[in-house]
Formats: structure tokens, sequence, C-alpha cells
């Protein structure tokens, strides 16, 4: 077991911003994961009400990494020096890093969210040809939806509101579907990027039981239940399931690898997630 680590002046500081920042599940695994290598660093909850106040203050004191969460994603971007091409074309950044170049503090800013879906999917199936349904029109959707595509994914949209599904769609040049239309729609992999079944309403799924015999894979970003109806429903079905909290593990495991540039203890920050959220890991994924 590694040792407590020791605060002292050669620590290095990473954080997340957002506001709230109370429930966040990341420093329990950021934390962690920097315990079991040996690093000096340290990484704590930032609620920032003044966003540019605040970037501006952490730039100042020489925070290495942030992680970025509602509601600043896309607010935070002005304030960034660089923006990975990926990042700008979903249009939010989830992780920044303070680079120094030529003596110049600069803040660069990326997305991990899509690759955190990616590995969690690709640990089940091959992406790469794909055809994936994916639920949802927000933020999480349009991140997951050009990460599939980075992949060689082939992606259909379906959402519950016309306009910022149709819009999406066009940006992501993809075929959209009305939600209540999923029903019609088969491929390889099901994504659920909305917040349907989730807590208090878990007796909820976003699509009927009988489709789900078309997928070989089903993910579902929720992870309050951990099981939600829609993956125990897929489970019944003979679909292997990919729960929200390996999506929230590896975009996590991505931040952590390009903060430090070396690898994350991917199965001690899997063991800290799981129980934090009260569930119990049976066995790791592959």
């Amino acid at each position: 077991m590694a040792e407590a680590m020791t605060i002292n002046g050669r620590t290095t500081l990473y954080g997340i911003i957002g506001n709230p920042v109370s429930h966040s599940l990341s420093p329990v695994m950021h934390n962690a994961a920097f315990a079991e290598l040996g690093e000096n660093s340290v990484y704590l909850p930032f609620p920032l009400q003044d966003l540019e106040g605040g970037i501006a203050g952490l730039k100042a004191i020489g925070v290495k990494g942030l992680s970025v969460t509602i509601p600043y994603k896309e607010a935070v971007i002005p304030l960034l020096d660089v923006i990975e091409d990926v990042a700008r074309k979903i249009g939010a950044v989830n992780t920044i890093e303070m680079r120094e170049v030529d003596g110049r503090k600069l803040l660069c800013g990326s997305n991990t969210d899509w690759l955190g879906a990616n590995r969690a999917l690709s640990g089940k199936v091959s992406l790469r040809g794909a055809q994936v349904v994916l639920l949802g029109a927000g933020g999480s959707a349009r991140a997951i939806g050009f990460g599939l595509q980075q992949e060689g994914a082939q992606v259909i949209l379906c959402s519950r509101t016309e306009a910022r599904g149709r819009k999406l769609a066009a940006d992501l040049g993809c075929l959209w579907h009305p939600l209540d239309e999923a029903d019609s729609l088969e491929g390889e992999i099901l994504v659920n990027a909305t917040s349907v079944g989730m807590q208090p309403e878990v007796q909820l799924s976003p699509v009927p039981q009988a489709i789900l015999s078309r997928f070989q894979v089903v993910m579902d970003i929720v992870y309050a239940p951990l099981e939600t109806k829609l993956l125990r429903e897929a489970k019944g079905a003979g679909c292997q399931v990919v729960n929200g909290l390996e999506m929230l593990l590896y975009q996590g495991v991505a931040q952590f690898e390009l903060w430090t540039g070396k690898a994350a203890p991917v199965e001690m920050m899997r063991q800290k997630l799981y129980k934090a959220t009260g569930n119990t890991l049976v066995e790791p994924e592959s």
C-alpha cells in the first residue's frame, strides 16, 4: 500500500474547477493515482463563481493541470492560450494543462471525455466501422459523437429535442432520428448520453427493452445508479454492458497521463471510484 504523502513546498498542484464541485469523484481517483506512484502532487476541488478571475489566479500560482466541469467546459475556451483540435471541434474543454514555452506560462485546453468513452467501449468491441446509435444532443453526446467518428465509427444520433439534435447531427455529418423512433434502428453499439434513468427516476429507460437484442454492446454514461434500467435490460438481452463509471475512469486516466507523462494505475483508480460510490467491483474490466 502506498504511503500517505506529505504536502510541502515542492508539492505540485492540480484540481477541478466548476460550480458546484463538491460532488466530484475526480479528487478520489487522481489523489489515489498520485499516491500509488509516489508523486508529490495533490488534486483539489476549486468551486469557482468568477471563472476569469479564478483562471488567472490559478495560472499565477502555477497550478499544473485542471479538470473542467459544469458549467465551464465551453466558457473557459476564450481564456486559454492553446486549444487542441478535437476539443475545438467538440466546442468544449474538460482538461487544462499548464505548459512553459520560452519562459511564458501557456494554458492548453483539450477534451478527454471522448477518449474516456472510446477506451471504455473499445475494451468490448472494435470501433472502426461500427454503427453506433447515440442517444442525446447535449455536451456529452457531442464529445462522444466526435470521438467515435475519430476512431472510424458510424454514428446515428437520436434525441428528444429536434432543433438541438438536428444541429448536432449536422455538425457531426450524421443522420438524426427522433428518440421515439429509436426502435427502428440497430447497430453494434448503443450509447445513452442522456440523463434518462439517473436517480431518482431509476425506473426509466431511454429505449424499449425489445430493441436491445439488436446491439452487441450497450453503454450508459449515467453512474447513479451504476446499473441503470437500460443496462439491466441490456444484460438480460445478452448484450455486453459498459457503465458510466468506466467513461469517468478513462477520461481521468487520459488526464493523468497527459499531465504526468506516466502510465496511470488504472486498476487502483477504478477500485477507488467503485468504493467511493458504494459499489462493489466484482471483477476487473478488460
